[in-house]
């Protein structure tokens, strides 16, 4: 059977040293080298071509992060585990980003580092809870976010109208107030919306169901 070949990468000797006694007992991996910072991690990326690389974040030189990024793009067969004693919602996304096919904390058990490599070799994504948890609430914080949402109910209501096919003068008359405060609300929206001419505003109110296509 093919062994896991380990390349890993962090600045503090005790920590390499750690993993390669974790690895030691395991019959499916093995470490085919360390590296003990960002550009020295890239170059036997590409002499060693391992499957996994456990990768630290914070090092001298060439970050973790930046690695990662320039390993992943010319060698996306290999995958990056990301392994930290940072677990900020910044460091969860960035390393996301950056192309780590898995994230896990320097006070996860040993245990869960060789599960995390065997999952990210199998082509699998491997996030501790705690990661999970952070990107999680990033997907609500940007759902809740949605422009449409930001979007106050006379903006909405001059929408539906513009949308309609109204100008900003019928507007301005059917809701009894100046054609100025009609085209500030309508640069608002747009604003809000990214969207800068009147024919995609009136695609964005069909796709929210404010008109029917036959408007």
């Amino acid at each position: 059977m093919d062994k896991i070949r380990v390349l890993v990468v962090d600045d503090h000797a005790l920590m390499r040293d750690g993993i390669r006694a974790l690895v030691a007992v395991c019959e499916d991996i093995e470490i085919a080298g360390e590296a003990s910072e960002g550009k020295e991690a890239i170059e036997k990326a590409r002499e060693l071509t391992p499957d996994v690389i456990v990768m630290d974040i914070a090092m001298p030189g060439i970050d973790g992060l930046e690695a990662t990024r320039r390993i992943t793009k010319k060698n996306p067969e290999i995958k990056v585990l990301v392994l930290t004693q940072h677990d900020s919602r910044e460091y969860v996304l960035s390393a996301v980003k950056a192309g780590a096919a898995g994230y896990i904390p320097k006070r996860a058990l040993g245990s869960e580092l060789m599960t995390a490599i065997r999952s990210v070799y199998r082509g699998d994504s491997f996030l501790y809870p705690s990661a999970t948890t952070i990107l999680i609430e990033d997907y609500l914080r940007q759902v809740k976010e949605e422009p449409f949402d930001r979007m106050t109910d006379r903006e909405r209501e001059i929408l539906k109208l513009i949308a309609e096919g109204h100008t900003s003068q019928e507007i301005a008359d059917m809701l009894f107030i100046s054609l100025k405060t009609v085209l500030g609300h309508r640069t608002k929206i747009m604003e809000k919306l990214d969207i800068h001419n009147r024919t995609e505003l009136i695609k964005y109110a069909m796709r929210k169901g404010m008109v029917s296509i036959d408007t």
